[in-house]
This record gives structure tokens, C-alpha cells and sequence, in this order.
């Protein structure tokens, strides 16, 4: 190579990043390096190589999923169930949703529901659907992390109006949120029943807020994943947007067979959402995911149509498991905690947990005890930590033992 063309190829090794460096380096756009990391991943990834862990983390039960629904989806994979589909979903998926809702929250048609590759992946399209760069987002945390940061990959700006730890638990106060629903928002996001917190929202506080949404045309996306895991009014379900508005309205509710029916790894989630918008919503299906797996789709309709006895003996399973995880939090001294209305976690107070991610890690290695950081959901989760319930008593009670023995080995933690 001659000395000329040595010069040119070193000059396009740098543009091609050989040897990028300063503002010629390969990075993501900053909306993409702003996110903040997931702080539960970070405290597993810290239990790796650690013996004799006790996963609390993340929020699944231990049990494996139904064995009728793990049949299905072995019949369907026999039968060859391995092409696309549509991209909305199988229509007796759709259909069997759509009575399913119709049960729980008023007359729900097909073509108003969308099946999705998860209920994060629902979420995601959900905001791709109607927020855009530049625009403002309101939610009601603490929250899942996900929910706060998908806005932001789009490029909006999100607003956060914090529940308050009170006496009685969590709670809401409602004027916090109405002022924050302005008429330049474009998105209000609802979790309830609520991930970290178990707080649920009433029927009439959602009405209240209902209405400012319809005053200011601003979308309702409400996260409604752990609407089944409701421990209130001996009601098989917790209050919902859907009770509340029709179909054509701007409400989106996104939920999930991970919970109901302890689907987390099969990835499999659902949208009801105005039919008006489902040509549009197709098309961001399209450009995600083009459909959830067929099989998969098929173990779904199997968990909505035969799973009813299932889900509700897991909520009362649940029900015991909160209340014996309580009861015994209760009798460690420095420990704060409240038995929630809903979902299947315990968000509560612990010594040495103002730093809340740090705890956790030493928690991990010291203890062999895996509880997710209450700073994962937000600022205003620092000074709790979170326990996923969804376990057999006996391993709860083995995280008590270890965790009530760290506290008296660490009395200033």
C-alpha cells in the first residue's frame, strides 16, 4: 500500500470506529444512556455465585405454570402450531379474552383486544401508540421502573405524583394527582393493583380522575397485570378503568398471563383499547414483535378458559402467604410494614434501608437473602424494600430467620 493510501484507510478506520474516540465513538442516542438500569437485575446479578440464595427479587411465584396450560401448548407444538399469526392475535385468543373482560368489566368485543409478546411489550406499544417526543407524561408512583422509563425512550418527559406511606399504608392523595393532569398532558399512567406497593385505587378515586382525563383529553394507560391478585371486598377482581369507561373512549388497559396464571417465561400479554385504533396498533405490532408465538397463543386460551378455579385458589394461596409473611415481619424490631390490598409483594420499611440498594447487596451476601431495593422504583421508594410473597410459607419463613438474624448482627444496618 502505498504511503497515501495508508493515510486514506486510516482515516476511515476511524470513521468506521476501528479507533473511534471522543464524539466519533459508538454510543446509543442519550435518550437510550439516560435510562436507568434495573437495580433488581443488579442485586441478582450480585446473588450470583452466592450459595444457598432465597430469591425474593423478582416477581414471580415458585410454583411452575399449570400443568393444563403447559399441555396445551405441548398439543399445539404437536400439531405443528409454529407459523405466524395475525398480528392482533389468533382470533379464539381475542374472542376468549374478550369474554373473559366482558365477565369481569362489561361487554368487550374481539376487535377491541390485541394480543401482545408480554404485558411489557403491551405497555411499549401502548405509549408508541399515542406519545411522541417532546410530549408530557404523568404517573402515579412508587412504580416498576419500566412503566416510568418507556415514555422516556420516545422522548418524552415524565411527571411523577408519589403515593404517601401512612399509618394505614399506602395511599393517594388525589389532589396531588388531578393538579398534575394539566391540559398539555398527553398520558397518565396507573399501576393498580400497584407494583412495589400493593396500593389499589378506588373505584371512586378512579372515576375522579377519569373525568379530568376526559376534560383535557389526555389517554389513560392503566397497567391492570395484578388485577386478579386483589385481596378486597372478597371481590374476584380489583376496580378497573374498564368498570368505567366505554370501549371508544381514551383509556388503553394492558394486562398479562403472567400473574393470573403463572405465565412469566411464556411472555404473553393483552391490550383492550379503542377498535379505532387497532389498525395503527397492528402496525406497531408489526414492527416489534409481527405476532406472539402461535403455540404460546394457543396455552393462553387454555389458561382464560379453563383457569378461573386456578386463579382464584392462588389468590387465596396468596392471601395466606401475605398475612403469615406479616405477621412474622411484625415481630422483628426497626421493621415497618403494612399488609396490602393487592398484588404480591410486601413494600416495607427496614433499618439501614434509607440506602436501599447497598442493604440489598449486603443483604445477598451476608445473608444469602434477596429482596429488591426500594430505590429500583423511583426516589420516593428509598427507605423500603420490596418482598415478593408468591412462595411457599416455609421458604418465608427461612427468609425471616435470616433476615431477623442479620438485623441483630448489624444493629445500626
Amino acid at each position: 500500500m502505498r504511503e497515501s493510501e495508508g493515510g486514506v484507510a486510516s482515516e476511515l478506520g476511524a470513521l468506521t470506529g476501528a479507533h473511534a474516540t471522543g464524539d466519533r465513538a459508538p454510543n446509543a442516542r442519550d435518550a437510550v444512556r439516560a435510562l436507568r438500569s434495573s437495580q433488581i437485575r443488579e442485586v441478582a446479578n450480585a446473588g450470583f455465585g452466592v450459595k444457598d440464595v432465597l430469591p425474593f427479587w423478582f416477581g414471580e411465584s415458585d410454583q411452575v405454570t399449570p400443568r393444563f396450560i403447559r399441555d396445551a401448548a405441548s398439543r399445539a407444538l404437536s400439531e405443528g402450531a409454529t407459523f405466524y399469526t395475525h398480528n392482533l392475535g389468533i382470533a379464539p385468543l381475542r374472542e376468549a379474552l374478550a369474554g373473559y373482560v366482558g365477565k369481569l368489566h362489561g361487554a368487550t368485543r374481539s376487535s377491541e383486544v390485541a394480543v401482545t409478546s408480554a404485558g411489557i411489550n403491551a405497555l411499549m406499544l401502548a405509549a408508541q401508540l399515542v406519545v411522541g417526543a417532546g410530549d408530557r407524561v404523568v404517573a402515579v408512583t412508587p412504580l416498576w421502573p419500566n412503566l416510568v422509563e418507556i415514555p422516556k425512550i420516545l422522548g418524552a418527559t415524565v411527571e411523577t405524583v408519589s403515593l404517601t406511606y401512612t399509618a394505614s399504608g399506602w395511599t393517594l392523595d388525589l389532589d396531588r394527582l388531578l393538579d398534575a393532569l394539566t391540559p398539555g398532558t398527553r398520558m397518565l399512567l396507573v399501576n393498580s393493583p400497584n407494583n412495589p406497593t400493593g396500593w389499589v385505587m378506588t373505584s371512586e378515586q378512579q372515576k375522579t380522575v377519569l373525568d379530568r382525563c376526559r376534560d383535557h383529553g389526555i389517554w389513560l394507560v392503566a397497567d391492570e397485570v395484578y388485577e386478579r391478585l386483589y385481596f378486597g371486598n372478597d371481590a374476584k377482581v380489583a376496580p378497573s378503568f374498564l368498570d368505567l369507561a366505554s370501549r371508544d373512549e381514551r383509556v388503553i388497559a394492558v394486562n398479562s398471563f403472567s400473574k393470573a396464571w403463572l405465565m412469566t417465561g411464556w411472555r404473553l400479554g393483552w391490550i383492550v383499547a379503542p377498535e379505532r385504533m387497532m389498525e395503527d396498533l397492528g402496525k406497531l405490532v408489526e414492527y416489534n414483535t409481527s405476532c406472539a408465538p402461535s403455540f404460546v397463543q394457543l396455552a393462553g386460551v387454555a389458561a382464560v378458559t379453563d383457569g378461573e378455579a386456578f386463579t382464584r385458589s392462588l389468590v387465596t394461596d396468596l392471601r395466606a402467604s401475605r398475612d403469615h409473611l406479616v405477621a412474622a415481619l411484625e415481630q422483628i424490631p426497626g421493621v415497618d410494614v403494612r399488609a396490602p390490598t393487592g398484588s404480591m409483594y410486601l413494600f416495607f420499611k427496614l433499618p439501614g434501608a434509607h440506602r436501599s440498594l447497598e442493604l440489598c447487596k449486603v443483604l445477598v451476601r451476608e445473608a444469602g437473602l434477596g429482596l429488591a431495593p426500594g430505590s429500583a422504583f423511583g426516589p420516593e421508594g428509598e427507605g423500603f424494600v420490596r418482598w415478593c410473597y408468591a412462595c411457599d410459607q416455609a421458604r418465608l419463613d427461612a427468609g425471616v430467620r435470616r433476615l431477623r438474624a442479620f438485623l441483630e448482627a448489624h444493629p445500626a444496618a
